[in-house]
């Protein structure tokens, strides 16, 4: 039997990186492979919680394998690849968006796609400021979609930033447990 093979994507929500990147390193030390992808946005914007070539050494040093961030690259997910699951965290509301409505313009929405091609799971950790407002629908969509699972997630700031959701990363093992059984962890809201 081999090793439980994991898409792990990563999206321009820089703000959560490091929770993300300490999740994915107390993954990494699991036995599973781990296959990283990152959207443009989190592998070449520099922002004030890091730049986009730190957290793509980074990625590269927790999984020790070569970074999927092209389209191109990301094709051979479905029929190649052979990937049990894909978490995609932080999962931002731009990447929730073009999930619900089907859009393939980057790598991590070309995996999804893949993915969920061959009926096999995704799981998203999302983080978006607009969750309660515009991408209401789109969380909506997702939530009813055939092997989308979601991390549990709430509001992150109430009173500076109702609209904002942003799940709680801690359980992304927990969950990526659960949807491999095809069930979606529960309590979802938090």
């Amino acid at each position: 039997m081999r090793k439980l093979r994991i898409g792990f994507a990563v999206t321009g929500s820089s703000c959560n990186f490091e929770t993300v990147f300490n999740v994915l390193e107390k993954l990494a030390k699991t036995d599973v492979e781990i296959i990283p992808m990152m959207s443009d946005a989190a592998s070449t914007f520099d922002t004030r919680f890091g730049n986009g070539e730190e957290w793509q050494e980074k990625i590269k040093e927790i999984t020790g394998n070569d970074i999927i961030k092209t389209i191109v690259e990301a094709e051979p997910v479905g029929p190649k690849l052979d990937l049990d699951i894909i978490v995609v965290a932080p999962c931002t509301g731009n990447t929730v968006a073009k999930l619900a409505n089907a859009i393939t313009d980057s790598s991590v929405t070309m995996a999804c796609k893949a993915q969920l091609r061959n009926l096999k799971p995704i799981v998203l950790a999302i983080a978006t400021n607009d969750g309660l407002g515009a991408n209401g629908k789109n969380i909506g969509t997702l939530l009813n979609a055939k092997n989308v699972y979601f991390v549990p997630f709430g509001q992150d700031d109430y009173e500076g930033k109702p609209n904002s959701l942003v799940a709680e990363f801690a359980y992304i093992e927990e969950t990526v447990k659960e949807a491999l059984q095809g069930r979606q962890i529960q309590p979802v809201l938090l």
